[in-house]
């Protein structure tokens, strides 16, 4: 007989994860298929010092140690690519490179990633300096100086939130005046600590572990400024010019917004019955990993229902899980309870 799984999460970033886990707690049959061995955007973070309960910890770390906690729940994991699917009918289908998977529900956790400007340096430097969160990494640029790539109302908010660690906060905007509402751009313009050069772009990022240089352009006058770090010191810099949602594949299947997004009602559905998503893949005001794991949590609870439901509806036996999936945190439970 053919495997219906319970769950198929797309995406092995911390909000799949935590679907993941949520899911296999439950005793659903889960399979999470990730494209890379990669974990999401966090993996790429030196340092999660505002999780609660977690002091410090590196991103690849965190990754890691979730991943072994939804094994653990009996989770089951693909390295594999998605290529094509259908939603139209109740048991949905997945097709990636590989095989062809069949599921009660879809969890798409494919995250979205900032943009880059393509700038020299930009790649060497991305968490050693270069960054895009400032919520997440600007503690770790306290009393330096720091640069903002960016004219839109994110690099002006963040601008502005980055003055509580910065020196100072220079926001660097090829365009001729901020892109956001007039007023946000005034407040900017007003602070103390900013300082703002339009009609100007990155051109280039030097150093060696750290930056200690850059170079900047005006495209108007064409002149040509560098900026170098003091002996011994570094500097941050920020770059907000929109996220990149990683949907694509998505068109034709889902409804998707304008920016690319997948529109959830409160339980995380889609407009697809059956259908999820989870994480920075759905528009949201802040994305971090706290965000991202509630997203997982909640679209779990509510497929948890769901396919109990779509079972009986279908008449499709559910089918125990092997205990020794859940053998090793059956144990740590019965070791904390004694």
């Amino acid at each position: 007989m053919e495997r219906i799984y319970d769950m198929i999460v797309i995406g092995g970033g911390p909000a799949g994860l935590s679907a993941g886990i949520y899911g296999g707690r439950a005793k659903l049959d889960v399979l999470i298929i990730e494209k890379e061995n990669k974990g999401g955007q966090i993996s790429l973070t030196s340092e999660v010092v505002n999780y609660p309960g977690i002091l410090e910890i590196s991103g690849s770390e965190f990754m890691t140690q979730t991943k072994k906690q939804a094994q653990n729940f009996g989770v089951n994991f693909v390295q594999e690519e998605v290529v094509d699917m259908d939603f139209s009918q109740k048991i949905k289908t997945i097709k990636t490179n590989k095989a062809e998977y069949k599921t009660l529900s879809v969890v798409i956790a494919t995250g979205a990633a900032p943009r880059k400007l393509g700038f020299p340096g930009e790649q060497e430097f991305t968490g050693r300096g270069v960054a895009y969160c400032a919520t997440c990494d600007g503690e770790f640029f306290t009393g330096m100086d720091i640069f903002v790539i960016g004219a839109g109302f994110a690099a002006a908010e963040e601008a502005m939130f980055l003055t509580k660690y910065g020196k100072s906060v220079t926001i660097i905007a090829r365009e001729p005046d901020f892109t956001c509402a007039k007023s946000i751009g005034d407040k900017v313009k007003a602070h103390p600590k900013i300082t703002v050069k339009f009609n100007t772009e990155l051109i280039e990022l030097t150093g060696d572990v750290k930056p200690t240089a850059a170079k900047f352009k005006n495209n108007v006058t064409g002149e040509i400024t560098e900026y170098k770090a003091k002996v011994g010191e570094t500097f941050g810099l920020f770059v907000f010019v929109g996220y990149a949602p990683s949907s694509e594949i998505f068109k034709g299947h889902i409804e998707i917004d304008r920016a690319g997004f997948i529109p959830t009602n409160e339980d995380l559905m889609t407009n697809i019955d059956g259908v999820f998503a989870v994480g920075d893949i759905r528009p949201k005001r802040l994305r971090q990993v706290v965000t991202a794991v509630a997203d997982g949590a909640i679209a779990a609870t509510s497929i948890e229902k769901y396919v109990h439901d779509l079972r009986e509806e279908l008449g499709i036996k559910k089918e125990e899980k092997e205990e020794e999936k859940t053998t090793s945190v059956t144990t740590e439970k019965e070791t904390f309870l004694r």
